[in-house]
This record gives structure tokens, C-alpha cells and sequence, in this order.
């Protein structure tokens, strides 16, 4: 009898001084997707300060579908994922944060979105938007204005583009200009490349352990020169319809 091939996806995973997260993170994202997809799962430490590093090797003893990649010095979320889709086998990546806030359990949701046979044949990213976020009310405002203000510059459509939870075409991200603090961006990003780009709401979940990497100030003072600078990408972005370019 001829099988057909499971779908393949790399699940991403970037963290830093998550210790505390890091097994039940992996288990959750087993329980997940182990029933209809062929996946791997590629942990990427940015050079964490706790013992991030030896929980997950301990994690991936027996697991044989799980990869650690480890960054000799801090380079960055963005950083650490670029490093996790360069080193992935799956054609379609999914990525969530490490500190266990974004489901698990809300991976197929957006694989199905992406894989889904009526989509545009040009669909490169989903982008899962926070329906509830269980975050401080100083968290959640700041979020709210810096996205309203880089939607009414860049366009994008994108009301949450913080949410970690993404699934995206391995072959198309890598095609991006690669910058730090990318992550944040994407959806333009992938709107520039000529990609389109779906939403779809997922659940958020309070922090369990650990603590936030990053301030509202911290956010919000790089993502002043962040969001100047992919508009300028999208600016400089020249593209030439087939009618106006041809074959002398």
C-alpha cells in the first residue's frame, strides 16, 4: 500500500534564560503536532546565562527529532532564528517564543492556514495575532501603540506583529534581507518580497516561570530606528513587471 509523506516542518524555538521552560515547552509541542505531521524541533540558545543549554541536551537525549544550537556570544532573537531556519530540513518553518506564552497547541492551526490547497499560490507567511494577552497592562499599551504606529507607516495589516507564533516557508524567509531585530517584522518584510500574508488569532498564556529579556524602553528605543529602516527597504524595493522587462 503506498503512503504518502507526512509534511515535514522545523519548529524554532529562540531562547534565552529559560531553564524553567524549555521540557515542558518541547512536550507540549510533541503532543501537538506528533499525531498528523513529520516535524523536528530546533532549540537555539542565545548564549543563555543559566543552564538553559544542559536542560535542553537533557531533554533531547532520547528524543532524536530535537536539535540544539547554541550561540557562543548574545546575537539576538532575530539572530537565533535565522540561525534555526538556516540549519532546518523542513520547507515550512513555525516559530514561538521560549518562555512558554504562545500555545503550542496552536501549531496545526497555523500549518492547515498555510498548507491549505485553496490558498494564492504566493502565500509565504501566517502570523498568529494574540486574541488575549496575559500580559501587564503597561505591557499590553505599549504593544498597542508601537503597533498602530508602525501599521499606519509600513501598511502591513498586521495588528500584533510581537506574537511569536508564525509558520512561514523556509525558502521565502531566507530570501528576506537579514537584519537584527527582523523578526518584528515579517509580515512587510514578506509583503515586499512579493509574498501574501495571512492572520489568524491564537491564544496567549501568562508566564509560568522566568522573566521577560526585554523592557518597554529597551523595545521602544530600537524599534524607532527598526521601523525607519525596513521603510526604507520597502521605499528602495524596484520591482519590474514582465511586460517592462524582456528578452532582447
Amino acid at each position: 500500500m503506498h503512503c504518502e509523506r507526512k509534511l515535514k516542518i522545523s519548529v524554532v524555538i529562540p531562547v534565552l534564560n529559560e531553564a524553567e521552560n524549555i521540557v515542558e515547552l518541547i512536550e507540549n509541542i510533541e503532543l501537538a503536532l506528533s499525531n498528523d505531521l513529520e516535524f523536528e524541533i530546533i532549540v537555539v540558545d542565545d548564549a543563555s546565562s543559566d543552564n538553559s543549554r544542559e536542560v535542553a541536551l537533557g531533554a533531547m537525549k532520547d528524543r532524536p527529532h530535537c536539535r540544539l544550537l547554541t550561540n557562543k556570544r548574545r546575537a539576538g532573537q532575530s539572530a537565533a532564528i535565522h540561525s534555526g531556519v538556516q540549519a532546518a530540513e523542513g520547507e515550512i518553518i513555525c516559530t514561538l517564543d521560549g518562555d512558554g506564552q504562545n500555545p503550542p497547541s496552536e501549531l496545526p492551526k497555523l500549518v492547515a492556514r498555510l498548507t491549505n490547497p485553496d490558498n494564492p499560490v504566493n502565500l509565504g507567511l501566517v502570523a498568529g495575532q494574540r486574541a488575549k494577552r496575559k500580559d501587564s497592562v503597561s505591557k499590553r499599551l505599549a504593544s498597542k501603540i508601537a503597533n498602530s504606529i508602525r501599521s499606519r507607516i509600513l501598511r502591513d495589516d498586521t495588528v500584533d506583529t510581537g506574537c511569536g507564533l508564525k509558520a512561514f516557508r523556509r525558502d521565502a524567509f531566507l530570501e528576506l534581507p537579514y537584519f537584527n531585530h527582523m523578526h518584528r517584522y515579517l509580515p512587510a518584510l514578506f509583503k515586499r518580497a512579493g509574498w501574501s500574508v495571512a492572520h489568524v488569532d491564537v491564544d496567549h498564556l501568562p508566564r509560568k516561570h522566568g522573566k521577560s529579556n526585554y523592557s518597554n524602553m529597551q523595545r521602544a528605543l530600537v524599534g524607532v530606528f527598526d521601523l525607519f529602516g525596513v521603510y526604507w527597504l520597502i521605499k528602495r524595493k524596484k520591482i519590474v513587471s514582465a511586460e517592462e522587462c524582456k528578452l532582447a
